[in-house]
This record gives C-alpha cells, structure tokens and sequence, in this order.
C-alpha cells in the first residue's frame, strides 16, 4: 500500500530496482493464484498427509455445448494421481489402529493396478513389505510404477480374470500370515470417502447449485461413501452410477455368489472383457453391495468405445489427462447433461491420470515417432533436423 501510494503521489522517492521486482512478482503470483497467496501455508510430515482435498474443475463449452454447468473432480491430484490413494490411506490405518497390522509386517493386495500403485506408496511410507497380485492383462507400466515403489508383483494369468488375481492373493495371505487389505469387502474403503470426498464435494459446492453426481465403480468406495455424505446433506441431488456397457453386472440383476468373508466365490456370468480399467471386475463388490438401497439413481452403461473418446477429448479440449474410466464417467455426465433442466449442475469424478494407459487402446494411436504434420514443420527450418532415412542435420 504505501508503495502504490508513492506512486500515486509521484514523490521523488528511491525505490530499489528489488522492491520493484518483488511487488511486481507478488501481484503476479497473487493473480495466477486467484487472490490467494502462493504456498499451501502448511508443512507435511509425510506423503500421505496430501492425499485428498482434490480441486474441481469446470468443464468448458468446448465440450460441453448444452446450457448446463458441468464439473471435473480431478482425483489425479493425490500424490500417486489417483482415488485409490484414499482407499490404501484408510485401510492401512485402519489395521493400524486395530493392531491388525504391526511394524515388520507385509501388506498383499489384488488389483488392477492404481490400488497396488497406492498401497505400495503407503507401504513404502510406513515401512511395510508390499506384495501386490496382478492380473495380465492390467497395463504394465503399473507393474513398474509398483516395482519403483519397493513392492513385489506377482502377475496372475489372464483366464483368471479379477476373481483369480483375488485368490492368488488370499493364498498368500493364508501361507505367509501376511495382511490382505481386502479392498472391496473392507469397510474403511467407503467409510474414508464418507469422512473425505464427500465433505470436500459438499463444501466446494457450499451455497451453490449441485444437482446430478457422476460416478463409475471399482471396489464401489467412491460411490458408497460419497454417495452417502451427499445424499444426506442434499437429498434431491441425483446419483448417477456407470458401468461398462459390457459388464452390466448390475444391469444383470444377478447377484455375486460370495464365500463367507464377502469375497466373490467365483466370476460374475453378465460379465465381459473390457478396456475401462480399474472399473467393474469380474464381480460385484461387496463395499458396493453395503451400499444403501436406492443410492444410486440411475445406472447408465458406457460404450468403450465412447469412455477413450471422451477421454482423448478432454485431453486435447481441457488438457485434463485422465484414463479411460474418466471418460467414461465424463462421457455419462454429458450424456446427462442433454437432457438435465437448463441451468443444471453436474459433477463427474475423474479417478484417476492418463499416464496409467500407455500401453492400452488409449494410447493406440498415439505414435512416439513423428507424424508427418510434424516432419513437416520441422523441415520448414533448415537446423536441427532429424528426418527418418537421412543424416541428422544440426547447423543449417
């Protein structure tokens, strides 16, 4: 203030070229930060204390043409850039608190990838072993992201489908003593989203509108917990709830047959082979069953084909990189969005970064190499030029 008001005042004051640049800067820093000061103003003792608080981003008319406000909660903001983070955050110290899991222990998991990616980051955190069991198919680029973080992979066949990668674990468990986190029958999964994600919804949407909620399901964490927190603070929002179009297994009607401790006792018969990973396995899970009746209120199925789409257009209309179940809850948040009242207010989880999905259909199009356009711009300058069949050209 008294700066600025030196300048008003034009007095033949010496200010230093320092003090210039540094109320230069800070009003710069205070406008790409909307006002508020750079900084997070606080200090982590761990990783793990910067799991959640996940920003909402509004979706822009680029891709969403409709007189509705759409929204991105964007779950690849947690440190391993995933929801699943959440997840392995609650069941770790849950077992902690209960004495179910002690220094020297190790922890084993089944997944598909972002679960172990995240269990593994705890585990590395707090000290644990970490043996994670994985299915084939499950792109490989989470098995070295796994491998980064200390913990042993174990890659199940791919006949096995999710059901087999689940008793490959609960095997270990048995022979070793190890701890199995039991993601989708342990009910600190939904209890961390009832007590986090939903709250961080409810007060980023405090005082505004929020009328439709768009989720997809792995273990039913999100949607159980959330869904929870939300209905009960806004009765009339609306859930919807998303699965692959080929995996309706709640389409189906047709119940998991499940062993004594909630786990599946084997695959689920609407089920079908497809590229949502992370999303609906080989049978439903049990934190998803424990959902109140009624939660949801409208299942929507989403085509593959239309979930990498979606995906790729947020990329290239929102440069908001998020894998193929982000497409799909989006592509059903803007499918809802058609015919939701003008004036509207959607929200869609985005759970997890596009990274996940270099190897997988995603990504099937996308060349490392150059493409011609790109030859093309780079032969319109003489230097630096590196063109397939001819001698690298540095200086012109």
């Amino acid at each position: 203030a008294d700066f600025a008001g030196t300048l008003r005042r034009r007095e033949p004051t010496l200010i230093s070229c320092t003090m210039l640049a540094f109320c230069l800067s800070s009003s710069v820093a205070l406008n790409l930060f909307g006002g508020k000061k750079p900084g997070r103003g606080t200090l982590y003792s761990d990783i793990t204390q910067t799991i959640g608080n996940t920003p909402v981003v509004k979706i822009s008319d680029k891709l969403n043409p409709y007189p509705v406000d759409v929204y991105a909660k964007c779950e690849f903001f947690n440190p391993l850039a995933s929801v699943k983070d959440r997840l392995a955050l609650a069941i770790i110290q849950d077992a902690e608190e209960r004495g179910a899991l002690k220094p020297g222990d190790t922890v084993v998991e089944a997944t598909s990838g972002n679960t172990g990616i995240a269990v593994a980051m705890v585990c590395a955190q707090r000290g644990y072993d970490c043996v994670i069991c994985m299915a084939e198919p499950f792109s490989v680029e989470r098995r070295r992201l796994m491998r980064m973080l200390g913990a042993k992979v174990i890659v199940t066949p791919k006949a096995g489908k999710g059901t087999g990668m689940v008793r490959k674990a609960e095997e270990l468990c048995a022979k070793h003593g190890w701890f199995l986190c039991h993601q989708f029958e342990n009910e600190a999964n939904w209890k961390f989203h009832e007590a986090t994600t939903g709250p961080e919804i409810l007060t980023d949407f405090s005082g505004k509108k929020l009328d439709y909620w768009v989720t997809g399901y792995g273990t039913g964490g999100t949607f159980n917990g959330a869904g929870r927190a939300l209905k009960k603070e806004r009765p009339d929002l609306k859930i919807i709830l998303a699965e692959p179009e080929d995996a309706g297994l709640l389409a189906s009607g047709i119940p998991t047959e499940r062993l004594a401790d909630g786990a599946p006792a084997g695959s689920h018969p609407a089920f079908k082979p497809h590229p949502i990973q992370g999303w609906t396995p080989d049978f439903i899970p049990k934190v998803l069953d424990d959902a109140p009746d009624q939660l949801n209120d409208e299942l929507v199925p989403i085509p593959a084909a239309s979930a990498i789409a979606t995906a790729k257009a947020l990329a290239a209309k929102e440069g908001l990189l998020t894998g193929i179940s982000g497409g799909g809850t989006m592509w059903a948040a803007l499918e809802t969005a058609k015919t939701a009242p003008e004036g509207s207010v959607i929200l869609a989880m985005l759970p997890d970064t596009g990274e996940r999905y270099l190897s997988t259909p995603l990504f099937a199009d996308i060349e490392a190499d150059m493409n011609e356009e790109e030859l093309e711009i780079a032969t319109s300058t003489p230097s630096f030029q590196l063109v397939p069949g001819k001698e690298p050209v540095l200086a012109a």
